[in-house]
């Protein structure tokens, strides 16, 4: 009895009540980052002033992914015009479009030797263009200084402004992704300003333009 008490004190702890709580299993646990492709990718994203998805959603992945070197960058800015149910990012007023964006994003991709980089953004409800021109010059700028780099860009609805995503057909990434999320009934609460069937053109949109397409439901 003595060594069955001793392996449970071992295994777990008790709350106020005194009741025996278990561990948290190891799958659940996020190891602290660590290693050389982490600090590399730290110092990079620091160095250019960059923002990553990884970091602004509170990502529990973010120490695996940039421990293998690999991180999705989030372009126009830190803080988004809507606030879904499911995201961390940050809510409000964004700050000014940053027109260098762009070329510190493409110097980024080309320092990492990124073989396929992944980008997406907050919402930028606020401009006339949703920000689609940042988008554009993005593409365009990995291109110039990474030719061998196929784009994925996880991209909004534009509020449904169809000049507006013409103009990510145009530069025509590798894979545009736009995500559904959720079901058509819990689309209100879950992406409060977004549209079921917006998201739905979009895709359509897409693909007759010729993009290969992407979507996903969380």
């Amino acid at each position: 009895m003595a060594e069955v008490a001793t392996k449970q004190r071992k295994t777990s702890i008790h709350n106020k009540e005194g009741r025996v709580m278990k561990n948290k299993p190891k799958w659940l646990r996020v190891k602290l980052p660590t290693g050389k492709e982490y600090r590399e990718v730290r110092e990079i994203v620091d160095n250019y002033k960059l923002h990553t998805i990884c970091e602004s959603g509170n990502c529990p992945n973010m120490g695996e992914c940039w421990g293998a070197g690999t991180a999705t960058f989030m372009i126009l800015g830190n803080v988004c015009t809507r606030s879904c149910g499911f995201c961390n990012v940050a809510t409000g007023k964004p700050e000014t479009v940053d027109p260098f964006e762009p070329v510190r994003v493409a110097k980024s991709v080309k320092l990492m030797g990124v073989k396929h980089c992944v980008l997406t953004s907050v919402d930028r409800d606020d401009l006339k263009d949703g920000g689609s021109e940042i988008w554009a010059e993005t593409v365009r700028a990995v291109r110039r200084l990474s030719p061998g780099t196929t784009l994925e860009t996880l991209i909004p609805d534009f509020r449904g402004e169809w000049d507006n995503l013409q103009r990510v057909v145009e530069v025509a990434p590798e894979i545009v992704s736009h995500n559904l999320e959720t079901v058509r009934r819990l689309t209100k609460q879950v992406r409060i300003q977004a549209k079921y069937d917006r998201s739905l053109e979009v895709l359509f949109r897409l693909k007759k333009g010729g993009m290969t397409t992407k979507s996903g439901i969380m």
